[in-house]
């Protein structure tokens, strides 16, 4: 049953998960404080008290209910369902969105305006991300076909064509693009050169990949539940992690701390075959939680579940009505924001496990989502073709 929480504690598998790491230099940017003139803005709206019809609903308030928006902006250059989106690390004040309508597009956040339309694509973008300085945008199809753009000139300067691609991802501290396919192959270029390495695999596919924090390594899950950790320079399998340690079902989503210490693996769950992991992700700021860190995991049944990792304790569950595709921890504070087949986003504090705000807008599922340092803005990607900006205020802000 759902309230068996002592009975399935997350299982964790020894100490070969953990991932020792060298210090790295920190050569995180400062945050820059974006839309400050978005900070007042009140969305409270003072409802008409003294109405004569107090407690009915006229079928123009039920209408306006169903057409209730809370965003600031909406972005509606794509034709086709949108599927991911980012914002640019080093100001934030970018995004970049990929769709259905085989384009990706960088446009500002504040405003709208397109800076750059990322063209000739023969599939839909599903991937589509900033360099570590935010000087190139990186945009990959369902085919394989990825490009890579100046955003300063708008000129494509690189091009390269894989298997069916299943994630994209730039290196944290320079030029140098990863990619995942449906064979099992890694692949690392450095942009603009083409210098090409790969990592080969089982003939299984790489679902999942993330860079760890030093640079010097990556993690990358595959579809026959192993998880393979690779030394970048040398070209090599440090470790595995399969079998009885193992996940048993492909792997989804993978997650790792700030300082890469911590790997977090997400799979098909066996026991409840129909709820799958939708994302996870660590949080660990000892100076906010002491008792960190605290694992978030959703589900597409629905459940947000927080752990505590010290104590291997399911600490809430928080239920939504429909899947969950995507979370998000904000950078230095208890709350983690999830997005909905439902097509609301809603912001979470992991402490009490109580709903803190939620966001509507779109007329259909929300397929992705990312939120600014400041944790003031989340950008919003949909399958009703368009992708929204929401203002996120809170009471403690």
């Amino acid at each position: 049953g759902m309230d068996n929480t002592e009975e399935n504690p997350i299982q964790l598998h020894g100490d070969e998960e953990i991932i020792e790491v060298i210090d790295l230099n920190d050569t995180e940017p400062g945050p820059n404080d974006l839309a400050d003139d978005l900070e007042d803005v009140d969305f409270e709206d003072a409802g008409n008290a003294d109405d004569d019809n107090e407690g009915w609903e006229t079928e123009d308030e039920m209408e306006a209910e169903a057409e209730q928006d809370d965003s600031e902006l909406t972005f509606s250059r794509h034709t086709g369902s949108v599927f991911c989106v980012t914002l640019d690390p080093a100001t934030n004040s970018m995004a970049v969105t990929g769709g259905e309508d085989d384009k990706a597009y960088v446009w500002r956040v504040s405003d709208g305006e397109v800076l750059l339309e990322c063209t000739g694509h023969k599939d839909s973008v599903t991937c589509a991300v900033f360099s570590h300085d935010s000087s190139l945008v990186a945009s990959g199809d369902m085919s394989g076909m990825i490009k890579v753009w100046k955003v300063e000139t708008k000129e494509e300067i690189w091009s390269f064509e894989v298997g069916d691609l299943e994630w994209l991802e730039w290196h944290p501290c320079a030029p140098v693009l990863l990619a995942g396919t449906n064979d099992g192959s890694v692949w690392m270029w450095k942009i603009p050169a083409g210098d090409c390495k790969t990592f080969q695999s089982p003939a299984c596919q790489a679902t999942s990949g993330k860079v760890l924090p030093d640079g010097k390594r990556a993690v990358v899950g595959y579809e026959d539940g192993t998880v393979r950790v690779w030394d970048l320079k040398q070209g090599n399998s440090i470790h595995v992690i399969k079998g009885q340690d193992g996940h048993q079902g492909a792997l989804t989503c993978l997650a790792c701390n700030k300082d890469g210490s911590l790997v977090l693996t997400g799979s098909v769950d066996e026991e409840r075959r129909s709820v799958y992991l939708a994302a996870c992700n660590l949080y660990n700021n000892p100076s906010v939680l002491p008792s960190l860190p605290l694992i978030a995991v959703a589900y597409l049944d629905g459940t947000l579940a927080i752990y505590d990792l010290s104590t291997q304790v399911l600490r809430h569950r928080c239920q939504h009505e429909a899947g969950i595709v995507h979370l998000q921890w904000e950078d230095s504070s208890s709350v983690v924001s999830t997005c909905c087949l439902d097509g609301a986003l809603r912001l979470w504090d992991a402490r009490s496990g109580n709903m803190v705000s939620e966001y509507r807008g779109h007329t259909a599922e929300i397929l992705d989502f990312t939120i600014n340092r400041e944790a003031t803005l989340a950008v919003t990607a949909s399958g009703d073709n368009q992708a929204k900006v929401f203002c996120l205020q809170r009471p403690d802000r």
